[in-house]
């Protein structure tokens, strides 16, 4: 896919704005596990974290092209600030744009993409996790209003947020037909933070556990018809794996930049290291791996925007870039040596960043299932 020249602006942005605000932070970041909201205010009044929401709503009606640039240039310096932004403008504030009404749209868009603010996403509870359909989390409508109650966990951005799209079930009997989704303010009476975990990677950004006791939500404040919220959900997660795969990208594109200055200021046996054939091989396939993800990301994203069926590659892209940036971080560190095993250098952090890929938005496991049966659907 050929970038056009407002693509090459956004990319070019974005970089700079990374080389000068982030990189003197990001092991900071990832040592404090410190939530830059600094860094977000300031992409806020860029413009950015409104890139892809409609001109309307007072975003830059952006295409896919453009967000996905954004991850895979913070990424390669900061992947915690990387997704902060893919959540926030994919499942959070994206999911509005998805599914909700005018009214909604009218409401919260403009509010959330203003400078600082954020807006979250919760479906994983401490029972279930890729099995998104179990969900225990309930809501019941009275007087309209509906009361909410449960535990989220994994809940991106969620201590930080302003606002929060929270799966719920709003009538048990109906199984998985039951299930909702509902737009919380975050500031509302009854929710409390159960706990920030403290993660292997991507420590910069916040990942709360959410207790909701007898939170009231406005009737109002339903995302879309009662009962459509899993598949909600599960589209809201063929988008972000869109997102996850450029942040694979983004780490990988840094681990490899690393790796080759590195590998120039290296010596040993009288020469560079970069001059030897086994340092050479691993550069080799971590570039290859790189393109080869980009490209089938970049197709998933062409196939979106055209508004074709995207789901396959979209499980694809996530399945390959998630495998393709473990095995490049390892190379990395690999290629530093004794060094890379130090937090002095950037492939240390970027390496436990990594594993993640291969977990979040479905893990690689889930990905073939998906890929599979949308194979048996076509053949």
């Amino acid at each position: 896919m050929n970038l056009t020249n407002e693509h090459k602006l956004i990319q070019k942005t974005i970089r700079d704005f990374a080389e000068k605000e982030l990189r003197p932070i990001a092991r900071e970041t990832d040592e404090k596990a410190k939530f830059p909201a600094g860094i977000w205010k300031k992409l806020g009044e860029m413009g950015v974290v409104g890139l892809s929401m409609p001109e309307k709503y007072g975003g830059s009606g952006a295409d896919t092209l453009s967000s996905i640039l954004v991850v895979e240039e913070l990424a390669k310096i900061c992947a915690s600030t990387a997704l902060t932004y893919a959540a926030h403008s994919t499942l959070g504030v994206g999911a509005i744009n998805l599914f909700g009404s005018e009214s909604q749209k009218k409401k919260y868009i403009p509010e959330l993409i203003q400078p600082g603010k954020l807006c979250s996403y919760s479906l994983s509870e401490p029972g279930c996790g890729s099995d998104a359909a179990a969900i225990q989390t309930m809501a019941q409508k009275k007087n309209g209003k509906y009361i909410l109650n449960g535990t989220k966990n994994f809940v991106t951005s969620g201590s930080v947020a302003d606002a929060i799209i929270v799966a719920c079930v709003t009538d048990k009997s109906k199984g998985k037909e039951g299930i909702s989704a509902l737009i919380v303010d975050a500031k509302s009476k009854g929710i409390t933070v159960g706990k920030e975990e403290d993660k292997m990677g991507f420590r910069g950004s916040v990942t709360a556990q959410l207790v909701f006791e007898n939170v009231e939500v406005p009737a109002e404040n339903l995302l879309g018809e009662e009962g459509k919220g899993l598949k909600m959900f599960l589209t809201l997660l063929d988008h972000g794996r869109l997102g996850v795969s450029a942040l694979s990208i983004g780490i990988a594109e840094g681990a490899l930049a690393e790796s080759v200055k590195y590998s120039r200021q290296r010596s040993a046996f009288g020469h560079p290291i970069s001059d030897f054939e086994a340092i050479q091989f691993m550069l080799a396939d971590m570039a290859t791996g790189i393109e080869a993800a980009r490209g089938l990301l970049y197709r998933a994203v062409e196939t979106k925007d055209r508004g074709e069926d995207f789901i396959k590659l979209a499980s694809m892209a996530k399945l390959f870039a998630s495998d393709m940036v473990v095995d490049v971080t390892r190379k990395a560190v690999e290629i530093h040596g004794g060094y890379g095993y130090l937090k002095d250098f950037p492939v240390e952090r970027f390496y436990r960043d990594a594993k993640f890929m291969e977990i979040g938005e479905g893990t690689s496991e889930i990905q073939k299932l998906v890929i599979a049966r949308e194979l048996l659907k076509e053949m």
